[in-house]
């Protein structure tokens, strides 16, 4: 960059880095002691302006290629302009610069992802807008390179052959890199925007961020919401600037979006350090109190979101003032928030449950939310339905259910509007158990207290003149707990077995796992216990039996001459991890690794547990030559053998295994087999790939294995999509360098496609953009669904000052109702034309896998030894 340049841009930034959130807001540790006080407003960081002081490497590189191609096409939209009678040097129109970007990558599918990937660039200051007014738009506006701004370099011509083939490779290896970094920037871009420039659809971006950020999860979806619309994004370039002193006036709320912070206090120096996700600087404003500490950044490039005062006080203002609480014997019993309705509906507010205790949430719901005719599930109601298990068992449900629907057996005389009364309230606990029943289908029906209570509900009902408009539900509830009574007898006595060298469970048959068959908590499961010496013993439990009993059972078999409180259950894993099973775990043998084995041990002697020989070879499995398969007739076989596995998931095994099984005594089978399909389908590929020697059949196996990820994305099938895509960037795999230059450049762009789809960045906004496009039926990506689980768990208190923390419950609920959605359709996909159909669904339902790394690895070094340089 030439001489004239560089001082044209720092002039740029001396007199703009208020606006960037750079100048007198904060201050370097060298200037001096008195910093220059922060405005008590700022104004907001301008969009248009650069983030950095200077562009990455990286960047640089991708404009000059950007730029190099653009200005080799005679055509394209790189020319000089006249604006306003000047002549500005190679600019382009926004919508034209989309255009071509469109059409030069494949990776790239929308305008909107194109903006985000120029938008990339200006928040760099590799790309400008000619009068550095805008951020990038798909409009009319004039953008141009910084190489070619005033001062900057000579004019070239058509660069040189080399130059071009040069620009041609790193586009192709980088522009991924680019693809990812667009949605960060446009959310970046949106956030340094004033709050009344932000539309409707920039809010509801910003807020699907916050969802995620740990610093603001113990905070109400209004309270997010509002926040979306007043956050403002600041970007420091240089460690070592203060952004504020011991002692200042609290003006603003920080969050760390990159980077860290050392907090300072006179006399002590750093006492912590601060980190991505961390907040800062509340407890000043809060009791309107000087700075308890200095904050120093400790990196370059830290990003932050600010919140000011008076934002931040207004924003708690109305909180108190929108919250209504009922109190019994002087103790909140119920927390209510009022919130904004929705456009079309009648009243301007309404109130949504916060916190409560839960007989207090349940008489809310009956009181309030029943008896009403209000199309749709209630959402409040849906949330209490599909959570109630981790604050209420279904035993003190139905009792309290029992209790509202029997009220006037304690009554002596009863006037007209009593009995009225209590007519209304037996109609609406006959309404919860419908609604119950649709919300969890056969899972209401595993309790025998509710089967009775449906039963005596049912009796009254027909002695009840006053509920006659009520036996058609009833008869409703009745008929499908007949169904579910008769299905439950039909698979009684249902048998699991788990085979000794790590393939799928499956029935003791020998069949592939029959269509939605769901495993049972009382189903017997056949499966072997070994001790250290690698002796075992067979056994055969129901599903729900506890780690304490299947421990105790094989130490005698074993004869371990040890008492139960010396001994453990011990996974051992096919790379000699191990991991111990609480006593009172359940659905033990289901909850193994591919290749894990279960093993019992003297607590004090658990390092002399090894893995077993056979665990680093392949699980035993068809074999068969993959070439002679069809691609789609394997993705299709896939598809419907893992839907059957997904539909088998109850939306409850997702509470059980974020809370614990053990917490509920309920097991989680169903689920710990779809999350072993996912690693037996990661896996398989790594071992296919790297037990072949031949280098003209990898080849062919990594294109095959690419069409099977584009075919498992075309039947919705994402969770085989990401297995496939996760075994190909597998270590093991993407270290076959020679494999990898002889795939088509064809093949490799839409293996980059799919690898920005799982990129997990921004907590896999990619794909999440992407399946929020999707129509049901789908097979989502379990172990991201489980992350959100684990993710609301760990971030928010279950209990809050004694009561239910039900914001916590909501979050929970909107994970579980995407199984449902995803389910909500039947799936019907159109069968490939049958060319070997037995052999393939047998293959596909059992595949040879070694999931053990050091394995992997040392196989893929075999079959192709690293270069020397």
């Amino acid at each position: 960059m030439s001489n004239k340049n560089k001082e044209l841009m720092n002039d740029i930034f001396t007199n703009c880095k208020l606006k960037n959130g750079f100048g007198p807001s904060v201050q370097q540790t060298a200037a001096a002691p008195s910093p220059t006080k922060r405005p008590l407003s700022p104004d907001h960081p301008n969009p248009a302006l650069p983030i950095t002081e200077t562009p990455s490497p990286a960047m640089s590189r991708m404009g000059w290629a950007l730029r190099t191609l653009l200005v080799a096409d005679n055509s394209s939209c790189l020319k000089d302009r006249k604006v306003s009678g000047k002549l500005i040097r190679k600019c382009a129109p926004g919508t034209e610069l989309v255009d071509w970007l469109v059409n030069l990558a494949p990776i790239v599918h929308t305008r909107a992802q194109a903006a985000g990937m120029w938008q990339a660039l200006v928040e760099e200051g590799v790309l400008t807008h000619v009068n550095k007014e805008q951020p990038f738009k798909d409009k009319c506006f004039l953008y141009r390179f910084r190489l070619d701004e005033e001062g900057g370099a000579p004019a070239v011509g058509i660069p040189q052959a080399e130059d071009q083939h040069a620009a041609n490779e790193h586009i192709r290896e980088a522009l991924s890199a680019l693809f990812q970094r667009g949605p960060d920037a446009t959310l970046r871009m949106i956030l340094r925007k004033p709050s009344h420039e932000r539309t409707s659809e920039e809010l509801e971006l910003v807020f699907e961020e916050l969802v995620h950020i740990a610093a603001l999860s113990h905070l109400s979806t209004s309270i997010k919401r509002e926040l979306s619309s007043i956050f403002v994004f600041e970007a420091h370039a240089q460690a070592g600037t203060i952004l504020f002193n011991q002692g200042d006036e609290g003006r603003s709320w920080y969050i760390l979006l990159k980077g860290s912070v050392d907090v300072v206090i006179h006399g002590k120096g750093t006492v912590a350090t601060l980190k991505t996700g961390d907040d800062f600087g509340k407890l000043a404003l809060i009791n309107d109190a000087p700075r308890a500490a200095t904050i120093v950044l400790k990196e370059n490039n830290c990003h932050l979101l600010r919140v000011d005062k008076e934002h931040f006080n207004r924003i708690l203002r109305d909180v108190e003032a929108n919250t209504l609480r009922l109190q019994e014997h002087g103790k909140d019993v119920l927390v209510l928030e009022r919130v904004a309705k929705q456009r079309g509906q009648h009243s301007a507010f309404k109130y949504t449950v916060m916190s409560g205790t839960p007989a207090k949430m349940l008489e809310h719901l009956l009181e309030t939310r029943l008896g009403q005719s209000v199309g749709g599930m209630d959402p409040f109601l849906d949330d209490f339905l599909l959570t109630h298990i981790v604050f209420m068992p279904v035993v003190q449900l139905v009792d309290e259910l029992a209790n509202y629907f029997h009220c006037d057996t304690h009554e002596d005389a009863q006037t007209p509007e009593d009995r009225e009364y209590i007519v209304n309230f037996k109609k609406r606990v006959i309404q919860f158990m419908q609604k119950w029943v649709m919300a969890v289908r056969h899972a209401a029906f595993e309790e025998p207290s509710v089967c009775d209570f449906i039963e005596d509900l049912a009796a009254e009902v027909e002695a009840d003149p006053d509920l006659n408009e009520e036996t058609s539900i009833v008869h409703n509830v009745l008929t499908q707990m007949a169904r579910y009574q008769e299905d439950r007898n039909q698979n009684a006595g249902q048998k699991w077995k788990l085979p000794p060298n790590g393939q799928p469970i499956c029935l003791f048959s020998g069949n592939a796992t029959p269509s939605k068959t769901v495993i049972r908590p009382d189903d017997d499961i056949i499966f072997r216990v070994y001790c250290a010496d690698h002796t075992y013993c067979t056994l055969r439990f129901p599903m729900h039996t506890t780690a304490e009993l299947i421990k105790a059972c094989a130490a005698d078999k074993l004869q371990l001459n040890r008492g139960p409180e010396d001994l453990c259950l011990v996974e051992v894993r096919s790379n000699g991890e191990r991991s111990v099973f609480k006593d009172n775990d359940v659905s033990i043998p289901t909850g193994l690794s591919l290749n894990g084995r279960l093993f019992v041990s003297v607590k004090d002697h658990l390092d002399a547990l090894t893995q077993l020989q056979e665990q680093e070879c392949p699980t035993e499995g068809v074999d068969i030559d993959l070439e002679i398969l069809s691609t789609k007739e394997l993705a299709y076989h896939i598809t419907l053998f893992e839907w059957d596995l997904f539909y088998a998931v109850h939306e409850y095994e997702l509470l059980y295994h974020t809370f614990g099984r053990h917490h509920f005594g309920k097991i989680t089978a169903n689920l710990d087999v779809f999350l072993r399909r996912f690693n037996e389908v990661q896996y398989w590929i790594v071992t296919e790939l790297v037990s072949t020697p031949s280098l003209s059949k990898r080849v062919g196996l990594v294109r095959k294995f690419i069409k099977l990820a584009a075919y498992c994305k075309e039947y919705q099938n994402l969770n085989a999509f990401f297995a496939v895509v996760m075994g190909l960037s597998n270590m093991a795999v993407s270290r076959l360098q020679q494999t990898w230059e002889k795939i088509p450049s064809k093949f490799r762009k839409i293996f980059q496609e799919f690898e920005a789809l799982i990129d997990p960045s921004r907590n896999h906004r990619a794909y999440r953009v992407f399946v929020g496009k999707l129509q049901p039926p789908l097979i989502p990506f379990m172990p991201l669904l489980l992350k959100d689980m684990t993710f609301a768990h760990e971030g928010n208190k279950t209990s809050l000052d004694g009561l239910v923390n039900f914001e916590k419950m909501h979050m929970m609920a909107q994970t579980m109702r995407t199984i449902r959605f995803c389910r909500s359709r039947s799936l019907g996909l159109e069968p490939p034309s049958p060319k070997s159909e037995g052999e393939v669904r047998s293959y596909i339902s059992s595949f040879r896998v070694i999931d053990n790394q050091r394995v992997l690895t040392a196989m893929s070094q075999k079959v192709e030894p690293t270069r020397k340089l």
